[in-house]
């Protein structure tokens, strides 16, 4: 697998957005991150995932998202829009699997559902898995979020068995894409 470091994420980010009346797609910086794990905090509150449950929202990660995708192959990117932050979505290797991307921490603020904000920011991560060397993008979700679940359909993410140990008990639903 290849080794792409900050700069190379970078980059890549910078040739899968542009500006855009919606928001921009850029990778996460340190001052982001009280920022998307307000975003996680609230959306997941809003559809009943709560840490005691097992939800991504447990993560010890959740309040140090920069320095967590700080890694060989990881990214995290942030939607800024109007000078804010309001959503995202990572890419980590799954632990135990090294052709296997995880795609982590999808989430978006009420102020852009609906926006079409999701495909370009899941065609930065699907751009960055590629380039990484990832042979497929796995995930894990639950039937709560039903608006994601049709979208990783309509992608051509498929059912699986799940796979590693990402903590996150409670999400139901494994799904892979391959690339």
């Amino acid at each position: 697998m290849s080794k792409l470091n900050n700069h190379a994420a970078m980059l890549l980010a910078r040739q899968q957005s542009s500006l855009k009346a919606n928001g921009l797609i850029r990778p996460i910086t340190l001052a982001d991150n009280p920022a998307i794990a307000n975003v996680i905090r609230q959306v997941s509150a809003q559809y009943g995932l709560t840490a005691d449950k097992g939800y991504g929202v447990s993560d010890p990660s959740l309040d140090c998202m920069m320095q967590t995708y700080d890694k060989t192959n990881a990214q995290y990117w942030v939607i800024e829009r109007q000078q804010c932050v309001v959503g995202g979505a990572g890419i980590a290797p799954l632990s135990g699997h090294v052709d296997t991307a995880e795609l982590q921490k999808m989430y978006f603020s009420d102020s852009i559902r609906g926006l079409k904000m999701a495909q370009p920011l899941f065609d930065t991560c699907h751009t960055f898995a590629k380039a990484a060397g990832y042979t497929r993008i796995y995930l894990e979700t639950t039937a709560v979020l039903v608006e994601a679940l049709a979208f990783y359909q309509r992608l051509g993410f498929r059912p699986c068995a799940h796979l590693g140990d990402t903590g996150h008990d409670a999400c139901e639903i494994a799904m892979s894409l391959t690339l």
